[in-house]
């Protein structure tokens, strides 16, 4: 009886313990678009966000290589070749960490988006936000 409790209770650590550690990363990219031929971004900024993602992903662009900036809607640039919009989810545990980013690249005129990214990282797999920005777009612009 004894052998089968502690075998249970083994069992329901590891249950408890396996599902904190999550993690996804997914890109798409839609057929017939090529990313690497875009040059220039604006990623513009998500008015509930006081954390300045917006930035991190137009830094994180600029050191891949591109030229990105970012602001308001209404200060886009007319030679924009793609905007970058992107939601941003917070979390409380012990300090507040970035969950998930979702990141859409779209045509400036239409905004109909050309690829999208996502990454989710809870509690005990956490990332930094630049570091899951960079996560997000290298894998965007590897496909």
């Amino acid at each position: 009886m004894k052998k089968y409790l502690v075998s249970f209770l083994l069992t329901v650590l590891v249950g408890l313990t396996s599902g904190c550690v999550v993690t996804q990363l997914k890109s798409e990219v839609v057929p017939g678009n090529d990313l690497k031929a875009l040059k220039k971004f604006y990623v513009i900024h998500l008015a509930s966000d006081q954390r300045g993602v917006e930035k991190l992903i137009a830094d994180r662009l600029n050191i891949m290589g591109y030229q990105a900036t970012a602001g308001e809607k209404s200060a886009m640039p007319d030679d924009a070749q793609a905007i970058v919009t992107y939601q941003d989810k917070w979390m409380w545990d012990i300090t507040m960490y970035m969950i998930e980013l979702n990141v859409q690249i779209r045509q400036p005129k239409t905004e109909m988006a050309i690829a999208t990214g996502h990454s989710l990282r809870t509690s005990l797999a956490r990332k930094s936000p630049p570091e899951m920005v960079e996560e997000v777009l290298t894998d965007l612009f590897k496909k």
